[in-house]
């Protein structure tokens, strides 16, 4: 992993991958398009540096179905760089705010019924502030295992599940699995943004679109992400779910999809070593 990410990147097209060394963390990047769309994919994903040590990650998952499900994926994060662009190194959080809420009223005003998830992690000074909208995925899981941070999807499977309504398998297998109650393009689009939570050394960001989740369970998505090169990581993750689309049994989930993938993870101070 010997990339420097110089600039912004976003990535919209298929079976791309990156990885990134920075000086204070490392970044993999994959975005798999599924076999039943050809390169058709409905996900996009950005990875933009930000101030002196910021970064900030973004996955975006156009509504399945809606006209232009790709273009809305690609209006939200394009707006996403440009709002960083031109913002201060003070002002992360109003920039991405001022992004969203700009890709919305512009689908709106497009009239076309066109809908985007999105998924935000702003990293500086070893901290992570998740900004979403809609069912993509945004955790944090530690080196041994334990979840740190995970946000609830915005839909009627991710809310029963939190409540304890549902387990997690059955939400993956329910009619309504992929019901949204917040995307951006809607009148009532509404940004779940969360307060700052500390990384340690190793802890591993994910964020992904929900076509990951509708392949592996996340205990599994978690078990892989904790630890080891974030290369092999995304590798591993990806064969996994092909694996799962391509060998339907009717007991585990599988369902061929796009999705999209990001990792990040905060290098320990030198010298010092650190479980978390």
């Amino acid at each position: 992993m010997n990339n420097e990410l110089q600039e912004a990147a976003v990535f919209s097209g298929d079976d791309e991958q990156a990885d990134y060394s920075l000086p204070y963390g490392d970044v993999s990047i994959r975005l798999f398009c599924s076999p039943n769309r050809g390169s058709n994919t409905e996900d996009a994903l950005a990875v933009v540096p930000f101030g002196k040590d910021g970064i900030v990650l973004a996955v975006a998952d156009g509504v399945g179905g809606s006209p232009g499900g790709r273009e809305a994926a690609n209006l939200v994060l394009s707006s996403l760089v440009a709002s960083l662009e031109a913002a201060t190194e003070e002002e992360p959080q109003q920039a991405i705010l001022a992004a969203i809420e700009f890709a919305n009223t512009k689908l709106m005003e497009l009239g076309r019924g066109s809908g985007t998830t999105v998924a935000i992690a702003e990293i500086s000074n070893g901290f992570m502030r998740s900004y979403h909208v809609g069912d993509s995925e945004i955790a944090v899981v530690g080196q041994r295992g334990k979840i740190k941070h995970r946000v609830v999807p915005h839909s009627p499977t991710g809310f029963a599940v939190e409540s304890g309504l549902l387990s997690e398998d059955q939400a993956m297998h329910h009619d309504y699995r992929h019901v949204l109650l917040n995307v951006i393009g809607a009148p009532a689009m509404r940004v779940e943004v969360a307060a700052p939570l500390k990384l340690d050394a190793r802890d591993t960001v994910i964020l992904a679109s929900d076509g990951l989740l509708d392949n592996l369970y996340p205990g599994e998505i978690f078990e892989v992400a904790r630890c080891g090169p974030l290369p092999n990581v995304s590798d591993e993750l990806v064969a996994q779910s092909k694996q799962r689309m391509a060998n339907p049994d009717g007991r585990l989930p599988s369902k061929p999809d796009d999705f999209s993938l990001v990792l990040f993870r905060l290098k320990p101070p030198k010298g010092r070593k650190h479980k978390a």
